[in-house]
């Protein structure tokens, strides 16, 4: 009997043996193509130069707490990142993960709000159909109705208004200037209703992941919501955990919508999987008025800038950027598109393929036409997840696609080492899983 509390106790996972590029091995010696382990192993298994630096790092020293010390792969790190940044991005806070990330950043605002005095903001304001982490004020951020609702009662009380879901919130035939519009009145009309001077910030990922399925902005979406935020004074906080780090084709998903937020994190793509590590980003700004004010961030984690993890992350960053394996993102993604269009794009319960880059989904109808779910009980998105595994492909399907509770997708993430061969690879075996759910 196994004593780890596994995190579906009715189904607990095989043992995983070993990596080897865009694969992992079972201890039977069967192989997955790993293209849904929520958006992290962007260089797959056992690359030797990450490897390696997380051995040297080790040789040298395995842990220093911030509290007593910096450290030169912390300090490299933040470098790296402040340079391949979107100007105005200037300080780096390392974490061990996506919602650590987002606490920290939530945090941050606050302080910031009542160092510079404006005490009276505290109200936040996200989008449905949006995931933003799983501590306690993450999950309150995030607008993912199934997994907040066991929670609710402990959540702090969040805002949340309209993504931008073309496939589903744009009218047939609506310009997206159009659609944009209405958005930015809903934002306008949401602040107005809570009052300018309580509002602290606006959070959204800029591709939403996991909730919706690899759903890109329309237009000057960002760009328009970046001016509501300046002339309210509300922070804009962006989620690029999950489609940061290169996976849309550039190191910030913010680099494609013309919007810079004042505060920003990232994670999984960061460490790739080799360690665990994420980290949160501001404005010089925002860091200055702590340093002149009171000094201390009123906040904190034991494994903050943990050495070997960061010692990791420069290794992947020196890969994605020096290497250019980051190059390959846009071209290997668009070939990815087209494979998915040609092989479903006809499928009679295929409504919607979209994405950026590596970051890709297909959204799941029960009717073409009228854009009908599936019923939830029918499972769906759970059982082509295990007829994927079956067939030797992880991916992430979700349900609640449409509103928390209807609809479902698959989410494609694959490695950037991703070769041409693979990705016929890929859609060969999501096309057996689809052929076993919808015989």
């Amino acid at each position: 009997m196994s004593h780890v509390f596994p995190r579906n106790s009715k189904a607990p996972p095989p043992m995983v043996a070993r990596g080897q590029g865009p694969y992992l091995y079972d201890t039977t010696g069967k192989s997955y193509l790993n293209c849904g382990d929520a958006a992290v192993s962007c260089l797959g298994h056992g690359d030797p130069h990450v490897t390696g630096a997380i051995t040297a790092q080790l040789d040298q020293v395995a842990f220093a707490h911030t509290g007593f010390f910096t450290s030169d792969p912390a300090e490299r790190l933040a470098e790296r990142l402040v340079a391949a940044a979107p100007e105005g991005l200037d300080r780096v806070y390392v974490v061990s993960g996506g919602s650590e990330a987002m606490e920290s950043a939530l945090k941050l605002a606050r302080q910031y709000v009542i160092e510079s005095g404006q005490p009276t903001r505290t109200r936040v304001i996200a989008r449905r159909q949006s995931y933003h982490g799983n501590t306690l004020g993450a999950l309150a951020t995030g607008g993912n109705a199934a997994r907040r609702a066991p929670f609710d009662p402990l959540l702090m009380e969040v805002s949340h208004v309209s993504p931008c879901y073309a496939y589903r919130g744009q009218a047939e035939g609506e310009p997206d200037a159009v659609y944009v519009d209405r958005l930015i009145a809903e934002l306008e009309a949401e602040i107005d209703a809570l009052g300018p001077e309580t509002v602290l910030a606006f959070v959204a990922e800029p591709v939403v992941g996991a909730t919706l399925g690899a759903v890109p902005p329309v237009a000057d979406y960002f760009a328009r919501v970046r001016e509501v935020c300046d002339r309210h004074g509300i922070l804009l906080i962006f989620d690029e955990v999950m489609c940061g780090m290169g996976r849309t084709g550039t190191m910030f998903a913010a680099e494609h919508y013309g919007a810079v937020p004042d505060i920003c994190a990232i994670a999984k793509g960061l460490g790739a999987g080799y360690q665990p590590i994420g980290a949160m980003m501001c404005s010089a700004r925002i860091h200055d008025t702590i340093r002149d004010g009171s000094g201390f961030f009123q906040h904190g984690h034991t494994y903050l800038g943990h050495p070997v993890a960061c010692a990791a992350a420069l290794a992947v960053l020196e890969r994605l950027l020096d290497d250019r394996v980051l190059d390959r993102v846009t071209p290997v993604g668009e070939a990815l598109h087209d494979a998915l269009a040609d092989r479903f794009g006809q499928h009679a319960h295929v409504g919607d393929i979209r994405g950026v880059g590596l970051f890709r989904a297909i959204e799941l109808v029960r009717d073409r036409g009228t854009k009908a779910p599936f019923d939830p009980a029918d499972k769906v998105h759970a059982r082509l997840k295990a007829a994927a595994f079956e067939a030797g492909l992880i991916c992430y399907p979700m349900g609640g696609t449409v509103d928390g509770t209807q609809g479902d997708h698959v989410l494609l993430a694959p490695p950037f080492i991703l070769e041409d061969a693979q990705v016929g690879e890929l859609v060969d075996k999501l096309d057996r899983a689809m052929q076993a759910v919808f015989a």
